[in-house]
């Protein structure tokens, strides 16, 4: 397997990574506009095009796998069709719900133009796949109604979490700082994702209910990141909001672990409602309810681990996280019936046989197989490695845990 991407800030152009060889770009200067967008995606697709006949010359390959956006590299996988390879669209995003979203139904003919520019390379990128990976049920139906694809040409592969490496530890009180509750948002912070809502939510807390105890921690980064930053400070709440930026994964196992109620913002949007919101699911791999306004996939991939509100309604949001702080009981149930169904549903592991089975469909060869590693061992129910000490390896300790994060050496 060979991997074509931008390179990140001192990365090599080539390496290998457990037996996949990485082939790296410059990326091209952030964008601005719609002639820097379209700049950034005709550079990024030529710097693929050319490195991919430098991967077919030194490694080969049958299948080309393809995510968007942007919905152009259809055309990349139009040409190599041409000398037999077969082409799989992994369907991540909905681009024109993602324009809905951020710009509202088009007023102008520039952006009724842009629209259906946006469609059109959708309807490109379905007629030319062999096969599509869909990342849930809604993207599944999108790509039989909308892009006109066969369902059996279609395979549901969630991008949920691998649960082997992100479970919940015992808590570092520290995380804390001189609060006594702990509220945490995961994710990237973009014009769509309402992240401006958790900042509502704690001026709510913390100003108009008086709960100065009660902390909130912004892991991630994004385009809006230093304009929530700016908001902060504007609604008096630098004492109550940190913002860490980027994280990697120990940091985000910590905080996570360490907090009392996961946060989900989404907006109610053309492009939310229908996208798994891996935030929600990484909140139940660490064991740890959360509120999020009341989106279709959110309910889907949540279940009954998360409180759902109706969607805008910050004193609803503000009812349900104080319901989950003075009720200890009921954090505890969520916390365990979230982590069980991360691991038994949302994980990466069974997710993994329904792809390895597209591929096959795709390549026509003999059975791949699930790929399990052989002997390896996990602990019990909750999935947890046996060698972590730091680990909550039963369900009464992750109970036990969660009713205690509030406590100082919890």
């Amino acid at each position: 397997m060979s991997v074509i991407c931008p390179q990140g800030p001192g990365d090599p152009k080539r390496h290998d990574v457990d037996g996949v060889a990485l082939y790296k770009y410059a990326p091209a200067p952030e964008a601005e506009g719609l002639a820097g967008f379209a700049y950034e995606f005709a550079y990024s697709w030529i710097r693929t095009a050319l490195l991919s006949l430098a991967v077919r010359r030194e490694k080969g390959f049958d299948v080309i796998q393809a995510c968007n956006p942007p919905d152009t590299y259809w055309l990349l996988g139009l040409l190599w069709k041409t000398r037999g390879v077969r082409f799989v669209f992994d369907h991540h995003d909905l681009n024109p719900e993602l324009f809905l979203s951020r710009f509202g139904a088009p007023t102008t003919p520039l952006q009724h133009a842009e629209l259906t520019v946006l469609r059109w390379l959708e309807r490109c990128t379905f007629r030319t796949a062999d096969h599509v990976i869909s990342t849930n049920e809604s993207f599944k139906k999108i790509a039989m109604e909308r892009g006109g694809v066969a369902e059996e040409d279609v395979t549901v592969v969630r991008s949920g979490p691998d649960t082997r490496s992100m479970y919940p530890t015992r808590p570092d009180p520290e995380v804390r700082g001189d609060g006594s509750h702990l509220l945490a948002y995961l994710g990237i912070m973009g014009p769509q994702d309402g992240v401006e809502s958790v900042l509502h939510l704690m001026e709510e807390l913390v100003h108009a209910r008086g709960r100065t105890s009660v902390r909130a921690v912004l892991l991630g980064f994004g385009d809006s990141l230093e304009s929530l930053r700016d908001q902060c400070t504007q609604l008096g709440l630098d004492d109550y909001v940190t913002f860490t930026g980027r994280v990697g994964p120990t940091e985000i196992a910590k905080y996570l672990s360490a907090a009392d109620v996961g946060l989900g913002p989404d907006p109610a949007t053309p492009m939310n409602d229908l996208s798994t919101m891996n935030k929600t699911m990484e909140y139940m791999a660490f064991g740890l309810p959360s509120v999020a306004f009341d989106l279709k996939e959110t309910r889907i991939s949540g279940e009954n681990s998360v409180l759902y509100v109706p969607p805008g309604d910050i004193g609803a949001f503000a009812d349900a996280v104080e319901r989950l702080l003075d009720d200890d009981e009921l954090r505890a149930e969520m916390a365990v019936s979230g982590r069980r169904r991360a691991v038994s549903v949302l994980d990466w592991r069974p997710q993994r046989t329904a792809y390895l089975q597209a591929i096959q469909s795709v390549v026509s060869k003999r059975s791949l197989g699930t790929g399990e590693p052989a002997g390896e061992e996990v602990a019990n129910e909750l999935g947890v490695p046996t060698d972590d000490q730091s680990a909550l390896a039963t369900e009464e300790e992750l109970r036990s845990a969660v009713r205690r994060r509030g406590f100082a050496g919890a």
